[in-house]
């Protein structure tokens, strides 16, 4: 699911298309839930042992979870609708973690961000260290950056935590059972992505140039390179640096992306930086 932001840059102003990676191991069968709603998406939690009793299962909560979970994941209304619903009903649940994890990612899809927010701050507030929405959280932050915002360096900070806690944590995750290794390598690098992207951003609205882009080569390298916003920022930061053959490559990648909204910018801003190129003096020998 795509979603368009406006976002200022400062010097910048961008319309993207940005995708936010899909719940890569939040939304799994009812199965590979742990007895708290735990996601698995850590490999830390565990159903109890020893002489704890289980807690008991109410047959309609199962039920009811289970269908919340085979609904289509474009059908994002109807995920919004049933999870609420879900929720009221059984709002101390053992699956509401999960049941709020993909309810963010539905308001993001829905470009309702502040339920977006409150159902993944929920998530978080479970289990910190669900690793679907500290990605997702710490990428949508410096995406919808607004200079004007008074708390805009409490948030960027918050993201930069939040994606850095992920990259530890990602290594961490046990493959769920029902998942296949390549899907389940797919999900892992697509979140490790994700989070190297979120952090290029972040350093890229805090002024830190080379940072942003170490953290956008770690992205691309991964995702081969999907995310035209990557490329653009990168490039742009490889302008500021005068590191003219790097940002024209970069440009001229974003350019090629199938579908790009930034396409016009990025091959003009490649032609900027190759006629900036020849005009700088010649380094001495």
């Amino acid at each position: 699911m795509k979603m368009r932001f406006a976002i200022g840059t400062g010097a910048i102003a961008l319309v993207i298309i940005a995708a936010a990676g899909p719940l890569a191991f939040a939304q799994q069968a009812p199965a590979a839930q742990g007895p708290s709603g735990s996601t698995g998406s850590t490999g830390q939690m565990a159903p109890p042992t020893g002489t704890v009793e289980a807690p008991k299962t109410d047959p309609a909560e199962e039920a009811a979870y289970k269908a919340f979970f085979s609904l289509k994941s474009t059908d994002d209304k109807t995920v919004i609708k049933t999870g609420e619903d879900f929720l009221q009903k059984y709002p101390n649940s053992r699956y509401r973690e999960g049941v709020y994890s993909r309810l963010a990612q539905a308001y993001y899809s829905e470009q309702n961000l502040d339920k977006m927010y409150a159902s993944g701050d929920k998530a978080l507030e479970i289990n910190p260290d669900n690793v679907d929405m500290l990605v997702l959280e710490g990428w949508v932050i410096p995406h919808t950056y607004n200079p004007q915002d008074p708390d805009q360096e409490r948030k960027l900070a918050k993201a930069e935590e939040y994606e850095k806690h992920a990259l530890e944590l990602i290594p961490k995750i046990t493959k769920p059972s029902q998942m296949s290794d390549a899907d389940f390598a797919k999900s892992r690098d697509g979140l490790t992505s994700q989070a190297h992207s979120g952090l290029g951003l972040v350093y890229f609205r805090e002024g830190k140039g080379e940072d942003s882009i170490a953290e956008f080569k770690k992205s691309v390298a991964l995702s081969g390179g999907t995310d035209a916003t990557d490329f653009f920022v990168m490039g742009m930061e490889q302008k500021q640096l005068k590191q003219y053959d790097d940002a024209a490559d970069s440009f001229d990648k974003c350019a090629k992306i199938p579908g790009s909204p930034l396409a016009d910018r990025c091959t003009q801003q490649k032609d900027a930086v190759k006629k900036a190129a020849a005009a700088a003096p010649a380094a001495k020998p």
